[in-house]
């Protein structure tokens, strides 16, 4: 291939390297504050599940919130075709504010939202119309800022200039389990369960306002922008997605043999661990949040690592890797966790009624269990943003990318938490849930290696030279 004049804005190696950190930092800036948009609702579960379905049975209430939870998640693929056809026609830029408004405009209303008591069915109805919302608006954001930070990069960096976005979904989660833990810190266990939880979800509004204002200063993708000037961007870039078989070929490739598997670890690691940690072991919600945190916190760095690692050695490689190794010892890690958070005994709350909880969790062992499983995550996660813009062409990249991504990440991954706490539920083996990640990880496994190719030494500059 001819190499391309050096007048390409992400060829001149100096200049790029300038404004390399300013992108990575506008565009991350806003997706941390959407994925802490779309995840405090998940982190809350255990805490509201009861005021917008009030159930008499636990358990229950809380599998109706999870639903809730998997909604959004449902939604997500249909905001990527929305999104990643107004990214691929107009602009990665332009999609990506839009998406950021929809975004912090729901989780704000979920803050203002009456419960149950108050609006009866009218509540969950509104909570799930809202909820719907936020995964539109996530369907659009990822594939936004993953494609913006990638034609800045350099081909040889890519991997580990693209990390960084991958740091924000974990960075979204742990955002929101620190104002979590601040909130229920400056009041009453009572009043945090009444009132409190809905400050977390008002705080958005701020956040979000600060980030348009960054995000409104951003240029437009160099390399979108060029295809644009010359006319070669896409007309119907959902048609030119998926409008042969063979498109259709690579999609399903890619789904199951990268973003499904790398989904379910991911939420596997982070979210499921959470629900098993407070619903199953009895940790206390606070302790529970802590182990959490620290775990998040002691692996993010790896995201960048795999992700550097990945320019050298390849995409493929790490990823399966990950999901081998998460499909092979998840049971084990999940018993250790058990033995870690030891017996549980009855204490009664402020209101006299007895409840199970951990007696004396050994809060060492259970962090660092935590942090292999997001180090398992930063795995699979690090490197795929970087496979995914190398998987396809420019001028339908947007669309293309998201819809995979979001399916699995949507479907796969988001539903895990229910599905696997739906399976504890109906055979009473608190460990069956995990059948799931370890099937679909299996699966990604076999077909990722056997399937998919190699992206590393793609350029993303072809279409323009």
């Amino acid at each position: 291939m001819t190499t391309p004049p050096i007048a390409a804005p992400v060829r001149d190696v100096a200049e790029n390297e300038r404004k390399i950190w300013g992108v990575i930092a506008a565009s991350s800036a806003g997706t941390v504050i959407e994925w802490y948009d779309f995840y405090i609702f998940g982190s809350l579960a255990a805490v509201i599940s009861g005021v917008f379905y009030p159930e008499t049975n636990q358990t229950i209430s809380l599998l109706k919130w999870l639903a809730t939870f998997a909604v959004g998640f449902a939604v997500r693929p249909f905001g990527a075709l929305v999104f990643g056809r107004v990214g691929d026609l107009v602009g990665r830029k332009y999609a990506f504010m839009l998406t950021l408004l929809i975004m912090g405009g729901s989780t704000a209303a979920i803050g203002l939202l009456p419960g149950y008591a108050t609006l009866g069915v009218l509540a969950p109805i509104l909570l799930v119309t809202l909820r719907m919302a936020q995964g539109l608006a996530l369907g659009g954001e990822y594939g936004g800022a993953a494609i913006y930070v990638a034609e800045h990069a350099p081909d040889n960096k890519r991997g580990y200039y693209t990390s960084f976005i991958q740091t924000t979904a974990t960075l979204g989660l742990f955002v929101s389990l620190l104002v979590i833990l601040a909130t229920k810190n400056m009041m009453s266990d009572a009043a945090f369960k009444e009132w409190g939880w809905r400050i977390p979800f008002l705080l958005s509004s701020v956040l979000v306002v600060i980030s348009y204002y960054i995000r409104a200063r951003m240029a437009e993708s160099p390399l979108f922008a060029k295809l644009k000037a010359e006319g070669k961007t896409s007309k119907a870039p959902i048609a030119d997605s998926y409008g042969t078989a063979e498109r259709w070929k690579v999609f399903f490739t890619v789904l199951l043999g990268a973003t499904a598997g790398q989904a379910v670890v991911w939420y596997t690691g982070q979210f499921y661990a959470l629900f098993f940690l407070q619903t199953v072991l009895k940790v206390p919600i606070g302790t529970a949040y802590k182990i959490v945190a620290l775990g998040l916190l002691l692996g993010t760095p790896f995201f960048i690592v795999f992700g550097a690692l990945s320019d050298r050695i390849g995409r493929k490689k790490i990823i399966m890797s990950g999901c081998f190794i998460a499909a092979l010892t998840y049971i084990p890690i999940y018993h250790a966790m058990s033995a870690a958070a030891g017996p549980t005994t009855q204490v009664a709350d402020a209101a006299g009624k007895l409840t199970e909880v951990a007696a004396n969790p050994n809060f060492a062992a259970l962090t660092g269990l935590m942090f292999l499983q997001v180090l398992y995550v930063t795995m699979v996660y690090g490197p795929i943003a970087a496979f995914l813009v190398e998987s396809f062409p420019a001028r339908i990249r947007y669309t293309s990318l998201s819809l995979p991504y979001h399916f699995g990440n949507g479907w796969f991954g988001g539903f895990t938490p229910l599905i696997a706490t739906s399976i504890v539920a109906a055979t009473g083996n608190r460990y069956a849930g995990l059948w799931f990640p370890i099937g679909v990880a299996a699966m990604t496994f076999v077909v990722g290696s056997l399937l998919l190719r190699e992206t590393k030494d793609q350029t993303i500059w072809g279409e323009v030279e």
